[in-house]
């Protein structure tokens, strides 16, 4: 099993709310999906913003986050908001 952090976008400190959260290997994350780790991160992290999802994104993709289309982002924002909005 690969690290996380052999993932693009995600450092030791993503890793470790990541794993926190039970997601602890770069195949976890991938099964899981970058819109489901958010929702755990931030439901366990309420600090977790949009730029997470972004990287979340990015890692599974394997694109730098600043490289997401406006669409991708749109969509991830939207996603985030209806997140926020349960909690």
């Amino acid at each position: 099993m690969a690290e996380l952090t052999s993932m693009m976008n995600i450092g030791k400190e993503m890793a470790r709310k990541l794993t926190a959260v039970g997601i602890d290997s770069a195949e976890a994350l991938m099964a899981e999906g970058p819109r489901e780790a958010f929702r755990k991160l931030k439901e366990a992290y309420p600090q977790v913003c949009l730029v997470h999802l972004y990287a979340l994104e990015g890692a599974v993709c394997q694109t730098e986050l600043s490289a997401l289309s406006k669409e991708k982002k749109r969509e991830l924002k939207e996603y985030a908001d209806a997140v926020k909005a349960r909690q």
